[in-house]
């Protein structure tokens, strides 16, 4: 604790020291409370990005990657519905909503990969009726017509009230509540960081984003204890460093004490945003799914067609699972696994919503997916009570009911742990949470299966949509944490992975390898490291092929690596 209280009040005293000779007078307020974030890189990995994709390139990425979509993008289940319908049904919700101008727009074939939804979409409506929405759009894409587009709006300038001659009430929310907000969320009282005194319900406040900062002992920080209370003055905690990180306007749904008092609900309610994106939660559900567009071609471009098998190796949250389920009609096998045990429940609970039949899960590490041996996904690893060596219940004094209990929800951990069977409170532990249900730290009840690997050459296609520095995940505000050491560790990480999809994949049959970062050490160097190493693989093309070409020769970093 000692240790923490040092570092904040170090960085502070950073701050403070750099900023001592500014005053409110000298800043310029009407720049002050805008949206106009710069995007904080760890040195040296922004200089290899710079010699990677050039500075004026790499600047125009890093803008942006401050800003969200334009654009919501829904992927149809075309099991479920068509474009047509599920548009027809979104106009009449919309309209109920208020929103009665909102125009359906023919979709131009034509990309900007900086300015997309210009591109697509048209505005239409009035201002007012279209706050949120401007027009929706099926994707002229070929083949992506079970696509469609909802555009939102913005950047939009708001007026804080900041001109009116007295300090604003403000809440600084954290940098992840602040993302999801510029995706559409709303905040919730644990992403509060700090508040103005005398903030009480109904009243109307401008959130900002206290976003990490570089401290004096090397490291990225933020340098404010939960609850604090600001003055509105250059003594609170990230005055400066707020500049231009204003992300919208809410009014309090409780009172300054409440946002630190309780633990959930929703803390201020978002009236003025910046960027104004619909929200989709819980609209026709199992029609449509809320997937980014990328995601969607990487499961179009692995062509899967009906009858095959599929193997998704990195499956989790299931939307690329679920889509090529989908393009499949169903039809043949789709296996996704995850290492996670949650994770795979979460897939199979998506498949359900979905209605899709095809889809085998299992708890599988990705790195261990190939299995020599004689046992393989043939023979799952089920967690069942009955192979499991578990004691003589009755014996230790637990009731028949109890006992019951814990070998129907199939507790295989109950077995010799060092020659000693599990202690009589070990065994009421376990029926506590049979009866409470599992801990926020506990894996959620359900059953999985467990996978020993599968054979070689027993996939038509494989998906390996690799875990990664998602560093092109956006909107994104913060990307100071990552280090060239960690970027490296990643690309050997999806090397590791990528030889076992090879194995798994039959001659003839096709690989997809995705990410979401832009780091080309994950991405064009994994596709010069496949060449390499596998002269029996040809590099395909992609159908549909949306952005520009990926980059080519070589890029040497600082320590005298050669990417």
């Amino acid at each position: 604790m000692q240790k923490g209280r040092d570092f904040i009040k170090a960085i502070r005293r950073s701050f403070f020291t750099l900023h001592s000779n500014t005053s409110i007078s000298q800043m310029d307020q009407s720049t002050r409370y805008r949206y106009s974030p710069t995007l904080k890189w760890n040195p040296m990995v922004e200089e290899y990005f710079i010699k990677a994709y050039g500075a004026d390139h790499f600047s125009r990425i890093s803008t942006a990657l401050t800003r969200p979509s334009c654009y919501s993008c829904i992927r149809v289940n075309t099991l479920k519905s068509t474009s047509d319908a599920v548009i027809e049904k979104l106009l009449e919700i919309f309209k109920e909503r208020g929103m009665h101008d909102v125009g359906v727009q023919e979709s131009s074939t034509t990309w900007e990969p900086d300015n997309c939804c210009k591109a697509t979409l048209k505005c239409t409506g009035s201002a007012e009726s279209l706050k949120a929405i401007k027009s929706i759009s099926k994707c002229q894409f070929p083949g992506l017509d079970y696509v469609v587009f909802v555009e939102g709006s913005g950047p939009h300038a708001i007026h804080y009230g900041d001109d009116e001659g007295k300090p604003l009430k403000e809440v600084i929310v954290s940098r992840k509540c602040a993302e999801a907000v510029l995706r559409g969320a709303q905040v919730y009282v644990p992403g509060v960081l700090a508040c103005s005194a005398h903030v009480e319900r109904g009243d109307a406040v401008a959130v900002s984003v206290a976003v990490e900062q570089y401290g004096p002992d090397g490291g990225w920080g933020v340098a404010m204890t939960r609850g604090t209370v600001l003055q509105g003055s250059q003594e609170d905690p990230y005055y400066f460093e707020r500049d231009g990180f204003y992300i919208g306007q809410a009014t309090a749904m409780m009172s300054r004490a409440g946002m630190f008092r309780v633990t959930e609900g929703v803390a201020v309610d978002m009236k003025e945003r910046v960027y104004r994106l619909p929200s989709f939660y819980d609209l026709l559900e199992g029609e449509i799914f809320l997937q980014n567009l990328p995601s969607i071609i990487t499961a179009h471009a692995l062509d899967p067609q009906p009858g095959e098998r599929i193997l998704d190796m990195c499956a989790a949250p299931g939307g690329k699972t679920t889509a090529i389920a989908s393009l499949m009609k169903d039809k043949g096998e789709v296996v996704a696994v995850d290492r996670s045990h949650n994770k795979v429940l979460g897939i199979q609970k998506l498949a359900a919503e979905m209605g899709l039949s095809c889809i085998t899960t299992y708890k599988l590490d990705a790195l261990k997916s190939v299995c020599h041996g004689a046992e393989s996904d043939s023979l799952p690893n089920t967690s069942s009570a009955e192979d499991a060596r578990t004691p003589d219940l009755l014996s230790t004094g637990i009731d028949g009911f109890d006992a019951k209990l814990l070998f129907e929800k199939n507790f295989n951990d109950l077995q010799l742990k060092d020659g000693q069977y599990p202690s009589k409170a070990e065994l009421r532990k376990r029926i506590r949470q049979l009866k409470n249900g599992p801990g926020r730290n506990h894996t959620a009840g359900g059953r999985v299966e467990k996978s020993k690997g599968f054979s070689p050459n027993s996939f038509d296609r494989v998906l390996l949509d690799a875990p990664c520095s998602a560093l092109g995940l956006r909107p994104r505000l913060f990307a100071g944490e990552d280090t060239i050491d960690s970027l490296k560790s990643n690309a050997k990480y999806q090397r590791r992975m990528f030889d076992q999809a090879v194995q798994l994949v039959r001659p003839g049959g096709v690989i997809v390898y995705s990410t979401c970062t832009i780091n080309p050490g994950e991405n064009e160097a994994l596709v010069r490291y496949a060449l390499d190493k596998y002269e029996f693989l040809s590099l395909a093309s992609q159908h549909p092929k949306i952005g520009g070409p990926g980059l080519t020769g070589s890029c040497q970093l600082s320590d005298g690596f050669v990417e």
